[in-house]
């Protein structure tokens, strides 16, 4: 029980091609995500790649301060991670690990349940606690879905989204 208080759920469906699976400790398939340059600067601001050891302790820490769910798609009758995405009122970190699929509104639709999600809840607000100023894909993603800068630094804007 990551949220104290709140049972998460094993699944939820976001729409008939993705969903969101509750973190099982099967994470080695993530780790290619988090050895790419790419993906790295976006997440954490520098190419430090992860390796196994790095990559359970991210995912332990995410666990126990969220709830960590797997972005799946559904290709054929098999759904696939594609990302991952940890939900709690402080912070809301999402990666798109698969490079080809970022840019076709999969992060807009995974926060849009996710915000769903703390309404039924009843949080009064979603905080996401930095994003880099470089990052200009997920400011849009985050600003199109209602959420709003709230504080700035020279690495970045902290958003947040008043329910």
């Amino acid at each position: 029980m990551p949220i104290q208080g709140i049972e998460q759920p094993e699944l939820i469906q976001v729409d008939e091609t993705l969903r969101l699976r509750k973190y099982d400790g099967k994470d080695s398939f993530a780790l290619a995500w988090y050895q790419d340059e790419e993906t790295l600067m976006l997440v954490d601001g520098l190419y430090q790649p992860y390796d196994m050891a790095r990559l359970k302790k991210m995912y332990t820490y995410l666990n126990e301060h969220g709830e960590l769910y797997f972005i799946e798609r559904k290709e054929g009758e098999t759904y696939l991670p594609i990302g991952d995405v940890t939900f709690w009122q402080e912070d809301m970190p999402i990666v798109i690990g698969e490079k080809d699929l970022r840019g076709q509104k999969i992060g807009r639709r995974v926060v849009g349940a996710l915000i769903e999600r703390a309404r039924e809840l009843g949080f009064p607000k979603l905080e996401v606690d930095m994003i880099y100023h470089y990052n200009l894909g997920s400011q849009r993603m985050f600003e199109s879905m209602g959420f709003q800068p709230y504080e700035e630094n020279e690495k970045g804007k902290r958003y947040r989204l008043v329910l």
